[in-house]
């Protein structure tokens, strides 16, 4: 299958590595030519995971979008949700009838690529598909290797708009056949573990992040205080699927520290081997690092706002989003993925159903 995978990350590289491993037909895409040229003059990417260290060609890496894009079935786009609303511009021009876009994650991404289409007058039926979380645990180790701790097992995801499904998660689950199908969209970005694991081990260690060079919040900074914390946010975004209608299961994070529970997206070993691994002690600043920008500027506000519009209250959620403000200096509230910033707010259930079944 043609996939193309968009942008220089962690994420991209591993999902390029795994797909071309799978094989497909992968158009690896990176604006940074600099940045790309081991890349593109090698082809290749060395792997490091579970089943040893082995270097993986990759069939058309580019710095040409329309290269990569245009007869692409799938594209994969495993960037930071901060990233969604500048490459959406680029990317709706390009799009066509039957394609895919795998968001993983996407905090409501699907929304931003359908409004960047809809500005673009390109009026294709394109497939926008959101998970729960990235499907790998990856860090790179150079400009050309990655280190890949742990591989998703179960990748709950819905699709934009839903009435698409039935076309789309047979060519998802072509290249991720973990991919387990939900409701919709909305329901997926619900899923969404990054908000829910990142903010309050941000927060809760900010402290030591900004004492010591590097920390590891995944391995001395999880203490009990900080994972009930975690429990009570989780529980948060359960009521809220509960109160919109959304089924179990939910895939709770408690799973992913429990090896003995059901098994979680990661598997059950996984926080194991994530802590195992050492990539995550890291120096983390909280003005701009992801788990600020992305996972509480644009997921937890993202959550407040759905609590906010369903009758939800989400007091941690709420609580964790105002000592990030204070942190940052900034109202992330205002200023965050919200279904207020989206257009969304004024819709009522019925009229929200309806744009998650047939689209904008």
């Amino acid at each position: 299958m043609r996939t193309a995978v968009l942008g220089g990350g962690h994420g991209c590289y591993a999902a390029a590595a795994e797909l071309s491993e799978k094989g497909h037909e992968v158009w690896l895409w990176r604006r940074d030519a600099n940045a790309f040229a081991p890349v593109t003059e090698s082809r290749a990417i060395k792997v490091k995971d579970r089943h040893g260290v082995r270097t993986v060609a990759i069939a058309h890496p580019t710095t040409d979008l329309a290269e990569a894009v245009t007869n692409a079935e799938l594209i994969v786009i495993p960037l930071p949700a901060i990233a969604q609303e500048g490459l959406a511009g680029q990317v709706a021009p390009l799009l066509r009838d039957g394609q895919v876009i795998f968001l993983p994650p996407g905090t409501l991404g699907s929304i931003v690529f359908a409004q960047a289409m809809a500005k673009a007058g390109n009026h294709a039926d394109v497939a926008i598909a959101e998970t729960g979380t990235l499907p790998y645990l990856v860090r790179k180790h150079g400009p050309t290797s990655i280190v890949v701790s742990g591989y998703a097992t179960r990748l709950p995801t819905g699709i934009y708009p839903s009435r698409l499904a039935g076309h789309a998660l047979p060519i998802l689950q072509r290249a991720y056949p973990s991919i387990e199908p939900i409701e919709d969209a909305l329901s997926g970005a619900l899923m969404n573990a990054g908000p829910v694991i990142h903010p309050p081990l941000i927060l809760l260690n900010a402290g030591p992040l900004e004492h010591f060079e590097s920390w590891d919040i995944h391995n001395e900074g999880t203490q009990p205080a900080i994972r009930r914390v975690t429990t009570a946010l989780d529980r948060e975004r359960m009521d809220v699927r509960e109160a919109l209608g959304y089924g179990a299961p939910h895939f709770p994070l408690a799973d992913h520290y429990d090896e003995s529970g059901d098994e979680w997206m990661y598997g059950r070993r996984a926080h194991g081997e994530l802590t195992d691994s050492g990539d995550w002690r890291e120096k983390i600043d909280l003005q701009t690092h992801r788990y600020m920008r992305e996972d509480t500027a644009l997921g937890l506000a993202l959550l407040v706002s759905i609590g906010r519009w369903a009758g939800c209250p989400t007091p941690v959620a709420s609580g964790l989003l105002a000592v990030a403000s204070a942190v940052t200096g900034e109202d992330l509230y205002a200023g965050g993925r919200t279904l207020e910033a989206l257009g969304l707010a004024e819709l009522d259930r019925a009229g929200m159903d309806k744009v998650m079944t047939d689209g904008l």
